[in-house]
């Protein structure tokens, strides 16, 4: 049994490297790499990140998923905050580190975006609240349901990271057009707070919307596995 403050660490690391790894792809190098690769960008870090730190926090490195997780009676209620003051931490000291990161190159204006979430004329596609909102929903569903589904003790052993890592790429792949992709209060916070103005202004959004598809993933979850187990009648 870890301690918490092994799983706040860990969490913390994790968080950063899935901040830094996805939204550094989008921010240092998205010019070159487009949509396709900042989408593999982020559900690599995670992949890669299930397998570093999965042992010890469980790799939730999203508030959402661990809202989730404690709904779906995973991880006790308790731990909720450590996971998810940890998160927004390593999130923020990620989007500092790529602020450096990225001011070291001439020409370089914060204005234009720093990886942010957006909805209306801050969407890459002019989407508007509505179809942010319903998007943002959706897609952290699938999400936080892919987790609970492969990290039970029924899916096989070891193998959990791999499908988790590549709902995250399948995710981006239809949000980034829509929000930029955040499906995570934490990676939305931890950019959001550099560029200041409105990305802060639209933070809300992506804080509920995430939490309300963890609410109905785990709701479903917990639905189904209740069916799975009900004797058959006659």
């Amino acid at each position: 049994m870890h301690t918490k403050s092994q799983v706040f660490i860990a969490e913390l690391v994790g968080t950063f490297v899935l901040v830094f790894g996805g939204c550094g792809a989008a921010v240092l190098a998205g010019t070159h790499i487009g949509y396709l690769g900042v989408a593999f960008a982020f559900g690599l870090s995670l992949l890669v990140m299930a397998y570093a730190i999965g042992p010890i926090s469980g790799c939730h490195i999203n508030p959402a998923v661990s809202i989730g997780l404690a709904l779906a009676r995973r991880v006790p209620g308790r731990m909720l905050p450590i996971y998810i003051v940890a998160q927004i931490i390593g999130a923020i000291l990620a989007g500092g580190v790529l602020l450096v990161v990225a001011t070291g190159t001439p020409g370089f204006n914060l204005s234009q975006g720093f990886a942010c979430n957006g909805y209306g004329e801050h969407s890459p596609g002019g989407y508007n609240l509505l179809a942010c909102l319903v998007a943002e929903i959706i897609l952290t569903f699938f999400l936080v349901l892919t987790v609970l589904g492969t990290t039970h003790p029924k899916f096989p052993a070891g193998f959990g990271g791999i499908p988790i890592g590549f709902v995250l790429v399948l995710i981006h792949l239809v949000d980034i057009p829509i929000t930029n992709a955040s499906v995570n209060p934490a990676r939305s916070i931890g950019v959001a707070v550099f560029e200041g103005g409105w990305a802060l202004a639209q933070l809300w959004l992506f804080i509920v919307a995430p939490a309300l598809g963890a609410l109905l993933a785990a709701g479903i979850h917990r639905w189904l596995r209740a069916q799975a187990t009900e004797p058959a009648t006659t």
